[in-house]
This record gives structure tokens, sequence and C-alpha cells, in this order.
């Protein structure tokens, strides 16, 4: 089910120019399944210049025909879902119904842009003077280049490219090396769909040495990235070097506030269920748990009996949660367990590597951490949580504000007033209160603070690749 993956560039699949490739290894045994192409310089030039041809044409095909085939796209991605979650699991390691879903998500979030790309509206003002005509008009700003991370290697793309596509800008997109196929499915759709050549370019390889690259480069003339903090505060200081309008999704810590008021067993369920997905490599997964001191007790002791029933496996068998994507994430596991153990906390349950073949790591709780532990201050980004007390609201809102995180934020509470007050205090781009409700294809998706700016996600997304032109004109 797994071959190589390859460039695509200028409506051609194709490998290097120069042969280079890199090994794509399955986390859950460690062995290499497949090899992806690595771009040359020569390999970014053609993808540019492709990109400029493509935007040429596509800048003039309308809304409606872009519109139709997005929906195409979107209607390949989801009949072939089964087979490119497996692939998924293969690469990315996350059970197989986590990545067929994936796909599947993937082909709404088209279907959402085909819609509001037919609804970039302009406006008219009305005139000072007779004969005057004032009109706003939105045009595509050009060709983007994209950046994506590999624990999402299909949500995190599709935002971007379908994005980019429905405003009628061109794309060049910077897949992830360590889960490059189940991307380059989600290109192939938009090829099968028959997107014109050069509109959609899609290339691997060094990311530090594309991204030097692609974002200086003349041509391109709009930067969107997913990933850490640290990397995208550097790309972005090389776009602004250059007057290039950027999107940045980044990182996250996200607390969530359970009051004395809320629905315990609710909470658990939903948290439990959100945090673990991925094996907690998502940037708005719950992190930072601020529980009343009230329910304290019954809400860890109900949780970890929850986390105990997780089975953990090889993504292809019937479990919750896979492996780790890679050796640095396990690492990454082990040295903020200990770090906070030193530091005070207790690990309630987990807190191991799970045998040692595979980048397996127990379901963790740790409590009474100290906010001088490097996890209460790191994003985690791994199937760890920690619990801490309060006793007054205050105290857990300037716990959940005190870090430059604000991507997402979490609240359980009965109480409306509490409601209220949490929605309006927390310091974040996206607030879901007694539920998990983020990343639908028709809500905003983005961050504050050191979570980045820029929306990637309903109706504000299609802005980011539209240039505003105001126009002023009188008939002679």
């Amino acid at each position: 089910m797994y071959s190589d993956t390859q460039l695509f560039i200028a409506g051609k699949w194709r490998k290097s120019s120069d042969g280079q490739s890199l090994p794509v290894f399955n986390p859950a045994d460690e062995q290499e399944i497949g090899r992806v192409a690595v771009a040359t310089r020569a390999d970014l030039d053609e993808a540019v210049e492709a990109a400029v041809r493509g935007f040429a044409v596509w800048r003039k095909t309308s809304a409606f025909e872009r519109g139709k085939i997005l929906r195409k796209a979107a209607d390949i991605l989801r009949s072939r879902a089964e087979e490119i979650g497996r692939m998924m699991t293969m690469e990315q390691g996350k059970p197989v119904p986590e990545a067929r879903m994936e796909a599947i998500l993937g082909g709404d979030i088209i279907d959402w842009y085909a819609e509001e790309g037919r609804r970039t509206y302009g406006r008219i003002i009305p005139g000072r003077a007779p004969g005057v005509r004032q009109f706003v008009v939105k045009d595509p700003v050009g060709p983007v280049a994209a950046f994506t991370p590999w624990n999402f290697p299909i949500n995190q793309a599709v935002r971007k490219l379908a994005g980019a596509i429905a405003a009628g800008c061109s794309i060049v997109l910077k897949g992830p090396e360590e889960t490059p196929a189940s991307c380059a499915e989600l290109v192939r759709a938009f090829s099968d769909a028959g997107v014109p050549e050069g509109v959609v370019n899609l290339v691997y390889g060094v990311p530090s040495d594309i991204s030097s690259y692609l974002i200086p480069h003349p041509a391109i003339r709009k930067i969107t990235f997913t990933g850490s903090t640290a990397v995208g505060k550097i790309l972005a200081a090389l776009a602004g070097q250059h007057m290039k309008r950027i999107t940045m999704e980044l990182g996250g810590h996200a607390p969530v506030v359970v009051m004395d008021d809320a629905d315990v067993e609710g909470a658990v369920s939903a948290l439990r269920g959100s945090k673990y997905r991925n094996a907690g490599q998502v940037c708005v997964s719950p992190t930072r748990f601020l529980i009343h001191d009230k329910v304290y007790d019954e809400f860890v002791s109900t949780f970890i009996d929850q986390v105990k029933t997780i089975r953990v496996g090889n993504g292809l068998e019937d479990v919750d949660m896979g492996p780790l994507a890679n050796e640095r994430r396990v690492q990454a596991m082990e040295t903020l367990v200990a770090d906070a153990v030193s530091h005070g906390a207790t690990v309630a349950t987990g807190g191991r590597r799970i045998g040692n073949a595979g980048y397996f790591f127990e379901p963790s709780v740790l409590t009474n951490v100290s906010t001088d532990a490097r996890i209460m201050n790191e994003e985690p980004f791994g199937p760890v949580i920690v619990a801490n007390r309060f006793e007054d609201i205050g105290s857990a809102i300037a716990e959940s504000n005190r870090l430059p995180y604000g991507l997402a934020a979490y609240a359980y509470t009965r109480s409306s007033k509490n409601i209220d007050l949490l929605s309006e205090a927390f310091e974040s781009g996206m607030v879901s209160v007694n539920q998990q409700g983020l990343a639908l294809p028709e809500t905003p998706f983005g961050g504050v603070k050191d979570s980045g700016y820029g929306s990637e996600g309903g109706s504000e997304a299609l802005e980011p690749f539209l240039n505003i032109k105001f126009v002023s004109q009188i008939g002679v």
C-alpha cells in the first residue's frame, strides 16, 4: 500500500532532479516503508515558475468554475479516504479511524472553501461628487508558499491549499517529509479533479533550505505556515524583511478550567477523547488542567480510571492510541516527565515509554506540578496532562493567561456567569465551553500572542489570500 513519494511540479509527478531522497519510517515498528524525493534548487525554481504560469491562468478562471473543481477534488478525496487513512497510519501512527476521518474532513474543508470562494464580495462606496463611482474589489494575492507539519498531513495542508485555490492563487506546498504520502494524495485529488498545470505544486526536502529560498523569492507573494512557535518566529522575521503577507498557526499550551459546578463525568469523557487523540500531538490539545479544589479528587480519580482504559498499539490494529510520530517526541516526553518529578510532581499514571520497538508512550497524568517545571511552560505535544488545583476563578484565569501562548482554551461549568466570565477573560484565539468544539471548516481557526495570527477557517480564512483594491473613477 505504501510507495515512494515524488514531487509534483507543473502538473507532473517526478523524482528530484538529482535523484536524492529521504527514508520514511513507520513509527509503530521503526521500519523504513518508503522514500520521499528531496527537491533541489533547480526543482524549486521550476515549481515557482510553474506557479507563476498557473496563477496567470487560474486568476482569470471564474470563482464559479474554480468552485466546481474544488468540489470535485473534495469528492475524490472522500472516495479514497479508506486507502489514504491506512497510508497515513503507516507513516504517522494515528489509528486508522482517526486517519480516515482526517481525509473525510479534508473533503469537507475543500467544500467549504469552494463555496466561500464564490462569496469574495467587494462593495460600492457612495461618491461625494456627481458621476464619481467608488468601489472595492478583491484580487488574488498571487503565488503562495505554504509549509505544513507532520501531525495532520492532510488537515493542515488542505486549509492552505484549498484557501489559496479558492481565492484564485497558485501554490507551492512544502509537505511534511516524515508523513509525505498522505499529503501527496491530497494534491493528487486536486490534480485528478482538473486543476490546471502549475496551479498546485508539491515539494519536499530540507525545511530550512526550502523556506530560506521560497520566502524571499520575488514571485512568491504570500506565506502560510503551521508549526512550532520557534520556527514560526524565524519565518515571520524572514517574510517581514521582504514585506510578504503571512499567516502563522503556531504552538499552543491549552488551559482547561474545570469549575466546582461542572458536570465532572461529561468533562472527563470529552477531555479524555480530545487529549489523547493523535497521541496528544495536536496544537489545540488540552494540556494544563486547572481543577477546582472541591471537585479535584473526583475529577482526577475519574480521569485516571478512563485513561487506564486507553488501548495503545499499532494504529493498523483495533486500538485507541497509536505511537508518537518519531523518536524526538518520545525523548521529549521522557525529559518533561522527569523534570516535572524533579520539581515535586507526582506521576499519577503512565509516564514511561512502552516497549523497545516503535515510538509508544503511556497516556500520562501528572499531578501537583510546579509552575517552575518545564511542562508547565513548554508545549508538550504528546499524551501527557498536568492536573493542578485552584480555589478561586481569578487564580485559574491568571494561570490560564500566564504563558505567551494563546491558541485554544477550554472551560467546564454549569454557571452562565462563569461561562461569560471565562469566555471573555481567556487570552486565546479560540475558546470552547462544555465541549471540545474547535476546528470545524466553517469556524475561525487561529491564535493570538505567540500562537500566531491569521485564521485558517471560517469566512475569515480567504482574506489572507486576497488583495483589497479601491477604485475611484469618473466617466468622461
